[in-house]
């Protein structure tokens, strides 16, 4: 953002979007496409995502203390307020976009003075996430102010422009595949309804380590619970053990990644790698990058209650009986088509997505 100094020649956005590593992988062809239109990009970023922004040039970020603002609550949240209120007041800027419904996210953008302002809205279609479309095509089509029908031109993944080098030992004469059974996790709730499950995993684990393969297992550090359920497998866990960048430059160098709805499927999804996302609760079109080497399983296709999420919330399920019609031979097949069809390269391309009937 610019200060106080008068002559501005250069056009400035600021973005807020605090939100998970989803949410924030999503936006960031939004801000690229700005950065294309002459904008000197500023992002005011939680600290939880904050490694993921450092990864692109062009991108200057504005840290926010995201677990005192949303975690702790009362004076240690208007604390933090104050903070960055401090931090941007009296700085100016051509386009404020506030990328959450809820208003109060709006109030960490007060300070600034913004010559025009976006704010997502429910009660302007304009400015409204439109429910089945994508994310990523959504966000790019409201800070670019695009018309409703030029939403046909999809947003391209946006690959990181600063990655280290990766640090996981791979033979070249076998393929590297990463798994993420983990995650569907961040600061304000967890869930579970999103995951595979973790008895899939390891037998899918079992059968490409029979095929040759070298499997990685990848997630944060709330993610160890599920290390002990590949013990005795002869798998590379990392889980826990890997910066944002360094699980990026570890997905780059995958011959293919395999997750569900969770913050790995969006890191996988810029790098260009192959990837199949696993679906039941949400859909697949919402989440997964349209480009070439993409495919997803959305389990569940004759249950009436899929999807069940809305937006905000799930159905009060005890059983994701969506996900767990997603068998391991599904996701074999999809493998075996996958490579069958050549290598993954970066573009706009058509999700390719498989419905899968919980009986089957």
């Amino acid at each position: 953002m610019s200060g106080p100094a008068t002559g501005r020649s250069e056009k400035t956005c600021l973005i807020v979007k605090i939100g998970a590593l989803g949410d924030v992988a999503q936006t960031i062809p939004a801000a690229r496409a700005l950065a294309t239109q002459g904008y000197r990009v500023h992002w005011l970023c939680g600290t939880s995502v904050l490694p993921l922004i450092e990864c692109y040039s062009w991108i200057q970020p504005v840290p926010v203390d995201d677990r005192r603002l949303l975690k702790s609550g009362g004076l240690s949240a208007v604390a933090e307020l104050l903070a960055i209120w401090q931090r941007t007041i009296g700085r100016r800027c051509d386009l404020c976009a506030v990328l959450h419904y809820d208003i109060r996210y709006r109030a960490l953008a007060l300070a600034v003075r913004a010559t025009r302002t976006v704010v997502l809205s429910m009660g302007d279609r304009r400015r409204q996430l439109i429910p089945g479309r994508n994310r990523a095509d959504e966000y790019l089509r409201i800070v670019t102010n695009r018309a409703d029908e030029a939403r046909a031109d999809g947003a391209v993944p946006m690959p990181p422009d600063r990655l280290p080098q990766n640090s996981v030992p791979h033979a070249v004469s076998r393929r590297l595949v990463a798994l993420a059974p983990g995650g569907a996790r961040n600061l304000v709730r967890d869930d579970p309804l999103r995951r595979w499950p973790l008895e899939n995993y390891v037998a899918l684990a079992h059968e490409l380590d029979r095929r040759g393969w070298q499997v990685v297992l990848t997630g944060g550090r709330d993610d160890a619970w599920v290390s002990a359920a590949f013990a005795g497998l002869n798998v590379e866990d990392r889980i826990g053990t890997l910066t944002i960048p360094e699980l990026l430059a570890l997905y780059a160098a995958c011959d293919l990644v395999v997750t569900h709805d969770t913050g790995p499927v969006h890191l996988a999804g810029l790098v260009g790698c192959r990837l199949i996302g696993l679906f039941g609760p949400t859909m697949p079109a919402t989440v997964m990058p349209r480009r070439d080497g993409v495919a997803a399983i959305w389990g569940g296709g004759d249950l009436a209650c899929r999807p069940c999420y809305d937006g905000r919330d799930y159905a009060p399920c005890s059983s994701n009986r969506c996900l767990q019609s997603v068998a391991v031979e599904h996701v074999l097949v999809q493998i075996d088509a996958m490579f069958r069809r050549g290598s993954a390269m970066p573009g706009a391309k058509p999700l390719r997505s498989v419905s899968i009937a919980s009986g089957s």
